[in-house]
């Protein structure tokens, strides 16, 4: 069953997560709903897309009115496509928030276990990934495009919140909207990246050498390899490629807006 459940024109919600602790906020928005222009029509969240800036903010605004979480307390990370996390403090609030250079630089992977704090991420077929552990709250947010990916980010935020005291045992990990198998075409380069021990197992190669890659696959054998039970693992089938409720980088060839992704512990 798909686990993000559209509850509203612009957001899709992890609404089981919800469900169990309604303190929870957690999902990704759509496309649907703001006022930016063509070709960031119109629930554009990102300010690096070359939007405009006032346009970007207003719809930030509408998100937070939405989510009843202040613009003041969301945190944003640079994302660099690497594998860097940090530990959100209060400090932290509103990083990234109205402006991208106040962002936390080089960083791909947000976790705390701080209330009222919105830990968030911009995405357009890249893999969010969503983790809360249900015995000590702690929370995170990773972007694993395919660098990200094959690095094994969703590896490394485990451990992180491990070493910070989460449970492995009651770790949840929802694997959000993304890019799907059959739309995202990579090339020798990027396939020699792919660990080896999974390369079989997540692409299919073509007539043209070049090859199919399942990014959401591959980061639910990393999950798995990291001790994550397979009942805590929630993987979301939708197609940001595919469905136009979502930006797609890829199919508007970058010239588009971006989804923010979103979880917070009132």
């Amino acid at each position: 069953m798909e686990p993000f459940i559209q509850t509203h024109s612009s957001i899709v919600e992890l609404k089981n997560w919800h469900d169990s602790n309604p303190n929870l906020t957690v999902g990704l928005t759509t496309r649907k709903g703001g006022v930016s222009e063509p070709p960031f029509d119109s629930f554009n969240l990102g300010l690096h897309v070359n939007d405009n800036k006032v346009d970007v903010l207003t719809n930030r605004k509408l998100l937070s009115q939405l989510l009843h979480y202040p613009i003041e307390n969301w945190v944003m990370g640079e994302q660099t496509h690497g594998v860097a996390i940090h530990v959100v403090t209060p400090d932290d609030k509103g990083k990234g928030a109205f402006h991208d250079s106040t962002a936390l630089q080089d960083t791909d992977g947000l976790i705390t276990k701080e209330r009222n704090v919105l830990l968030s991420a911009m995405f357009a077929d890249c893999v969010p990934l969503y983790f809360w552990d249900t015995s000590t709250n702690w929370i995170g947010i990773a972007h694993a495009g395919w660098k990200g990916t094959v690095n094994q980010m969703a590896g490394c935020m485990v451990e992180k919140l491990q070493e910070q005291g989460a449970n492995l045992d009651t770790l949840l990990v929802a694997i959000g909207p993304s890019i799907a198998y059959c739309n995202y075409e990579i090339d020798q380069y990027v396939y020699d990246h792919i660990p080896a021990k999974w390369r079989n197992l997540v692409t299919n190669q073509l007539d043209n050498s070049n090859y199919l890659f399942n990014l959401s696959k591959l980061n639910y054998y990393i999950l798995i390899d990291q001790g994550i039970q397979p009942k805590n693992i929630y993987q979301s089938s939708l197609c940001t490629y595919s469905d136009s409720l979502f930006f797609s980088h890829r199919y508007e060839n970058g010239q588009t807006g971006r989804m923010l992704g979103y979880i917070g512990r009132r």
